[in-house]
């Protein structure tokens, strides 16, 4: 074995160690939040209401992947499940974010396509994405059903929440890794 070959299998292991001790924690601390998300998205579901998702940058891509499981499938077939990724439509994104700004870009298409009893998933490691505040602040006022996904500290977006799921960690590789973990939970709890 090289040098190089050992360090990269130490580096691996160190990673892979940091993902249990968070998915350990967070099997400590959030099994009721994660449930409570489960039967907040099968209420609105089951009432014809939808799931918005956003994020940037990793969580844009979190809210693209959860959005996919929900309209085509996780494990079983089933019919589709209304969600949208709000990350999705480069002209509105372009459009908002020229002509207001980027912090609107999600915010305006809450106004446009929130209803009451719609449920927004923001996503964010740090909970400070001024556009996804925006987003639960417009969703609040479209009276639809607020969560926060988040890190570290929950950071500003957390509060804003009717729910909050904070991933015990401060390590945005991890926190972002927990946050696919818990939509991937989520899809398997609505297919069951």
């Amino acid at each position: 074995m090289t040098d190089a070959t050992a360090a990269a299998e130490t580096r691996i292991s160190h990673s892979l160690d940091q993902h249990a001790e968070v998915v350990a924690a967070t099997r400590e601390a959030l099994i009721p939040a994660i449930a409570r998300l489960g039967l907040t998205v099968r209420a609105a579901l089951a009432a014809g209401n939808k799931v918005m998702l956003c994020g940037n940058g990793g969580s844009a891509a979190d809210a693209q992947h959860i959005s996919a499981e929900l309209i085509g499938r996780f494990k079983k077939e089933r019919g589709p499940l209304g969600a949208i990724a709000l990350t999705t439509d480069s002209s509105i994104l372009t459009c908002v974010g020229n002509d207001y700004s980027f912090d609107d870009i999600f915010s305006r298409q809450v106004l446009g396509l929130g209803r009451p009893g719609d449920v927004l998933i923001g996503i964010s490691t740090s909970g400070n994405s001024a556009n996804v505040i925006n987003a639960m602040a417009a969703a609040e006022q479209r009276q639809c059903v607020t969560v926060a996904l988040v890190g570290r500290d929950g950071g500003k977006l957390a509060p804003l929440a009717q729910q909050a799921i904070i991933v015990p960690s401060n390590d945005t590789a991890r926190i972002q890794e927990m946050h696919i973990m818990i939509g991937h939970m989520m899809c398997d709890f609505l297919e069951d």
